[in-house]
């Protein structure tokens, strides 16, 4: 989860510029100038101290429009990332998701939430939704519900209408803030939102760690705040070295990490390393059971290769599907990394490319008209429920839900020789590979301190040429094959060990002679690129259950099976489908010592080598479960 400010990326590219002795970036461009000038000149800005129902004030920043001569909507974003710059002479360079909005005319409401930053209270990660509420008890819903109700009262020149809008961590305020929603809120949509932060979004999936993204975020943003304060930092932590691998081996078992570094000033670190499972601090923080009942339109947006929450994304929108039925409730899925939606062209993603600027399209076609109809009463929109970016033909298509009602299941398998059919292999047998904490797989072929967003899309070659990773691929496809929908993992796996993670990696293999990129400034080879579509790690010891971990018992077959995010991606003709199967990810996976333990309390002799073992046969059928279109 991250915010990635106009200011903070500024500093960034400047000290990055400065430490290679190279010039600054040009300055900023007519149009962007004239953006921000936009702002001052047609936009009043007032800051209030708003009061939630307990007493707290949360800090909010309001642009009010000159133009008075009709009434506008307002625009909600409630953030843990600052409002600023603070002060009523001090304007946003830019306001509301796009520059449509800005032209258009909202009173555009930006909020630090309780206990962040100006803001009072105390500030409670994802903060548990709280179930029939007594009368001061608070929670996300309730600030929003307070904070809307509010400026209705007290700001003159709207509408009566409001709508809410948020990417990533705002998105989770987003979601929380359409619950048992004031009557005003109108229009919703939340994007990348965090949804469960154990079993699928940012610091885990299937209770696997994702070290980078955990132990970079709360290094900075995990720093504790005494009080109101416009100056409170979220300092980036100096690893000392570009080389995340070494890095993060060198740092050793979990705990190490506090020790080593964090020295005791992250608590919410020190909390997640205090629950190992599913239990109750995860449970409470799953917004998922409480998206019911809901009255706001809404739109979730998300990315096919977010690293952070496409879980969240997909699951948002299902969830309401499921415990809202009469919701108008709506998705759209564009080829983009963690908020690659809202800046930007759109139109590739590390070496992939996606032949438009989907982008600029989504950001004219889809969101701005979807608010322009809900809060001013524009022209109607699409019917289709789901609008979603088919990579490899690169089209945009629209569905009347998601999945689309039309796919059928299609069952590809593993055989000898690292074959991967529609058939069930005749004759047992099983592919070995030895997995050496000491010398993991490396997520990317460059590793850097970060998670890096171009790891969804990036080369597995330098993996799938590893003696401990395994491969299966399908001859040369003669004809499209087009997948849209979850993937369903069905494994018969054995281990020496007792534990052991699974990772499995979709893959796109390019013919011999696809042809180079044009321009192409890093010189990437394209023939016989192999493109991941979707990657996913599975904790094994959690087949049973996320909350009660069960070892392996060693030498026995045993299966594992779990459900990879949803794809939307043919393989061309030409192409080969591939898959990849290996026991460590590093650094973006933490190391499993492959001994059953409460791995973030492990020390450095609980991590041994083990072999692993993927079975296949008439009686362990091990292999994947799509959709096809």
């Amino acid at each position: 989860m991250s915010s990635r400010g106009v200011f903070g990326i500024l500093v960034l590219v400047l000290q990055v510029h400065s430490a290679m002795g190279q010039a600054p970036p040009p300055a900023p461009t007519d149009a962007q100038r004239n953006i921000k000038d936009h702002v001052r000149s047609h936009y009043t800005k007032f800051e209030f101290r708003i009061p939630m129902r307990d007493g707290a004030r949360l800090f909010t920043a309001v642009y009010v429009p000159k133009d008075d001569s009709q009434n506008h909507p307002l625009l909600l974003s409630r953030t843990p990332y600052s409002v600023a710059p603070y002060g009523v002479d001090n304007y946003r360079e830019k306001l509301g998701p796009s520059e449509f909005f800005q032209k258009s005319g909202y009173i555009f409401v930006y909020q630090d939430v309780r206990g962040r930053w100006m803001s009072e209270g105390s500030f409670v990660n994802v903060r548990p939704h709280q179930a029939n509420k007594k009368q001061h008890q608070i929670d996300e819903s309730t600030d929003t519900y307070d904070t809307i109700d509010w400026l209705l009262k007290n700001i003159p020149g709207h509408n009566g209408k409001a709508g809410m809008s948020g990417i990533s961590y705002p998105g989770f305020y987003t979601a929380a803030g359409m619950i048992d929603a004031h009557p005003a809120l109108k229009a919703c949509s939340p994007q990348a939102p965090v949804i469960d932060w154990f079993v699928g979004d940012d610091f885990h999936h299937n209770g696997c760690f994702f070290l980078p993204h955990a132990f970079n975020f709360m290094a900075g943003f995990g720093k504790e705040r005494p009080y109101p304060d416009r100056k409170f930092g979220r300092t980036p932590f100096d690893h000392d070295t570009p080389d995340g691998y070494q890095f993060f081996l060198d740092m050793g078992p979990l705990a190490q990490a506090d020790n080593k570094y964090l020295k005791g000033g992250i608590s919410f670190w020190n909390e997640m390393m205090r629950h190992g499972t599913y239990d109750e601090l995860w449970k409470q923080m799953n917004i998922r059971p409480h998206l019911k009942g809901i009255k706001p339109a809404v739109m979730t947006v998300g990315g096919w290769f977010d690293a952070e929450n496409l879980f969240g994304a997909l699951n948002c929108y299902q969830s309401i599907e499921k415990q809202s039925p009469g919701a108008n409730n709506v998705l759209v899925m564009g080829p983009w990394d963690h908020g690659g939606w809202s800046r930007g062209t759109g139109d590739s993603l590390g070496n992939a490319r996606f032949g438009s600027k989907t982008a600029e399209y989504y950001r004219e076609k889809i969101e701005f008209p979807f608010f322009e109809h809900h809060l001013k009463g524009s022209a109607p929109l699409s019917a289709s429920e789901a609008h979603v970016f088919e990579t490899g033909t690169n089209i945009w298509r629209k569905y009347d839900s998601w999945p689309p009602r039309s796919v059928r299941e299609q069952h590809f398998q593993f055989q000898e020789r690292g074959g991967l059919a529609q058939e069930t292999p005749k004759i047992a047998g099983n592919d070995s590979f030895l997995s050496d904490p000491a010398k993991p797989v490396p997520f990317m072929e460059r590793t850097t301190t970060k998670m890096d967003y171009e790891y969804m899309t990036a080369d597995q070659r330098h993996a799938a040429r590893r003696p401990d990773v395994l491969v299966y691929q399908t001859p040369v496809l003669t004809e499209d094959l087009s997948l849209a929908g979850p993937v369903e993992v069905d494994l018969w796996v054995s281990t020496t060990g007792t534990d052991a993670d699974w990772v499995v990696k979709l893959v796109d293999q390019f013919p011999a002679d696809y042809p180079d990129l044009d321009p192409n400034p890093s010189g990437v080879r394209m023939g016989n690129y192999q493109m991941l579509i979707r990657g996913e790690p599975f904790r094994g010891k959690f087949r049973e259950s996320f909350s009660k971990p069960v070892p392996f018992e060693p030498g026995k077959v045993t299966r594992v099976r779990f459900t990879m995010p949803d794809v939307c991606h043919t393989f061309r003709s030409g192409h080969r489908m591939m898959i990849q199967i290996q026991s460590s990810w590093f650094p973006l996976v933490d190391r499993n010592p492959q001994k059953f333990c409460d791995i973030y309390s492990a020390d450095e002799s609980d991590f041994t080598k083990q072999t692993h073992a993927v079975h296949r046969g008439p009686d362990t059928p091990s292999g994947i479960k799509v959709r096809v279109r």
